[in-house]
């Protein structure tokens, strides 16, 4: 058998988050298993990235069925990996009853189905291993509840819930799991959004964080007993806030 390399697997990897989550990688990793739908992203990032470590592109659409088994066959055949990043999706901006029930569908599918399949899949090579890191991408808006982002939040809460839990359950077996909670980040997520009525010229420019500040924190954070990590001390007082307010609807 092969002497085994460091692997990490990230989803969502042509642009935003997923990039730099390949970028910081590159430097801890000798292989980086990059998924996304668009390939020229993918190919320009391996160019990037060639002189630092072996970059393997997957294109590959997760909310279909073929591009989810295409990904779960590169992770089995490509790895076994050493770090899961579920990074890959979305956001609608509008009421709930205002928007289309398949996009929302969509969303819970990308966010949710394909992150736990693919943990469920990279798991037992982990535990052969003895060892590996998950990072869930959540989001500051699991803790906080507001208009035009409902299916959104509760997708990044299930995150949240689930990451907590699984980490509960490997406790013995030196695979450490993290739902990473960013707040604003300027990223392209934004983009679509603001057609839809999202004004980003709404929130102060120190409510704001770069990509590679967050996945510096992300990295930094791993190991540490942390399941849940807000980088930014003003993002984390607004997690408390939010937090608070759930447990204030509870009433006496």
């Amino acid at each position: 058998m092969s002497e085994h390399k460091k692997t990490a697997l990230v989803t969502g990897a042509s642009s935003g988050l997923g990039a730099e989550f390949c970028r910081q990688l590159s430097a801890q990793c000798e292989v980086v298993i990059a998924v996304a739908r668009r390939r020229e992203r993918l190919e320009g990032l391996r160019e990037e990235l060639a002189g630092n470590t072996q970059v393997h592109v997957i294109e590959a659409d997760l909310l279909s069925v073929e591009g989810l088994a295409r990904t779960l066959e590169a992770l089995r055949q490509k790895g076994p990996v050493d770090i899961l990043v579920n990074n890959a999706g979305f956001s609608p901006y509008g009421d709930f009853a205002a928007t289309e029930i398949g996009i929302q569908r969509d969303m819970l599918s990308l966010h949710c189905d394909a992150s736990i399949s693919l943990c469920r899949a990279a798991i037992p090579f982990m535990q052969e291993l003895g060892g590996g890191h998950i990072i869930n991408v959540s989001s500051l808006g699991a803790f906080l509840p507001g208009r035009k982002l409902a299916v959104y939040g509760a997708s990044k809460a299930f995150l949240n819930y689930f990451s907590l839990s699984l980490q509960q359950e490997l406790e013995s077996t030196g695979i450490t799991v993290q739902a990473l909670c960013p707040g604003l980040v300027r990223t392209e997520i934004h983009e679509p959004m603001k057609a839809q009525g999202f004004d980003t010229e709404a929130f102060p420019d120190d409510m704001w964080m770069q990509s590679e500040d967050v996945v510096s924190a992300s990295l930094a954070a791993l190991g540490n007993g942390r399941v849940l990590v807000i980088p930014g001390e003003g993002s984390l007082a607004l997690a408390r806030m939010g937090a608070q307010a759930t447990l204030d609807a509870l009433g006496d």
